[in-house]
């Protein structure tokens, strides 16, 4: 059975993907793609296997937690299931971490050396949503505004801008914490609002078209964060309706060219560590590719000499 760690990252449409396989799960269980959500993994299913605070009991709660988690694998193969898609953003961490640390997943390699470890080995592949980190850090910070966190003044903007932690960075924990598994990272300007071709990329089966162009959990428009702040943090946002993009024009390039080297690294093979999907329905050509458009022809030669001879 191929195991595949759907990891996120948060707001990289992981949320509609999620409720793509959770509507069409009775036609992939036909196709032998098993799917376990939130609604799982957060309802006991995880518990145990990342450490916080409680009552000293005596109990391992990791190994019960391994344990666990062994057996509902071991039942979804014996049930026939060929590709079982592990779907939960929270393995990486957390937003609210990230805007508090003003860092990209600070601890991505310690929490999942100890998922790796809770699968026993039986995780094949990772895969990973990768967004331009001007359009992650703004929608990351609309999404904690919503929540809660205070609008974010000009200095930690510029602290987030200046991060130098980027999604090469991400990816190489991820791969050190598994290196058995197979890591693939898909750009969310690819897949996006696709949730069947990021299915059919992973696995390579036939995807289901019902239910492919939701858009859940979509960041809320300046219009609905004023509704939600009070009238002193409400001011604080800039005019007018549509996406808030909270970075500077300068800030915004330089998120861009970090992602633009980060893409140029997958691109060129990630040092082995990482595969870059392109979008199944971008077929490449083959040895014979179709003729492209010609810039010179009959006409234009015919008036180049005409215009020679009349010199």
């Amino acid at each position: 059975m191929n195991v595949f760690l759907h990891i996120g990252a948060h707001r990289c449409a992981t949320t509609t993907f999620q409720d793509y396989l959770r509507q069409n799960g009775d036609r992939l269980s036909l196709q032998g793609t098993g799917f376990w959500g939130p609604l799982r993994t957060r309802n006991g299913l995880f518990s145990g296997i990342l450490p916080k605070p409680g009552v000293v009991t005596g109990r391992d709660k990791q190994r019960r937690a391994a344990g666990r988690l062994q057996i509902q694998l071991t039942r979804s193969a014996g049930m026939g299931t060929q590709n079982l898609i592990i779907s939960d953003e929270n393995m990486m961490g957390s937003i609210r971490a990230n805007l508090r640390m003003a860092e990209l997943y600070s601890g991505v390699g310690e929490r999942m050396a100890r998922f790796g470890h809770a699968f026993g080995g039986r995780v094949t592949d990772v895969a990973l949503s990768i967004r331009s980190l001007d359009a992650y850090w703004a929608s990351a910070v609309g999404f904690g505004v919503a929540r809660g966190f205070p609008v974010p003044r000009p200095a930690t903007l510029s602290r987030l801008a200046a991060s130098p932690r980027s999604w090469r960075d991400v990816i190489t924990d991820v791969a050190c914490a598994l290196p058995e598994a197979r890591i693939r990272v898909l750009p969310f300007e690819t897949f996006a609002g696709r949730p069947d071709a990021q299915l059919e990329a992973l696995t390579a089966i036939e995807p289901p078209r019902s239910h492919a162009r939701g858009w859940l959990n979509a960041t809320p428009r300046l219009q609905d964060l004023r509704a939600l702040l009070t009238p002193q943090e409400a001011v604080l946002l800039p005019e007018g309706d549509g996406r808030w993009q909270p970075f500077s024009d300068t800030e915004q390039a330089c998120l861009r060219e970090i992602y633009a080297d980060d893409l140029m690294w997958l691109t060129g093979g990630a040092d082995g560590l990482a595969h870059l999907v392109r979008d199944p329905d971008n077929k490449m050509a083959g040895w014979n590719p179709p003729p492209k458009e010609l810039t010179r022809g009959s006409r234009y030669d015919d008036e180049e000499r005409r215009m020679a001879g009349a010199g």
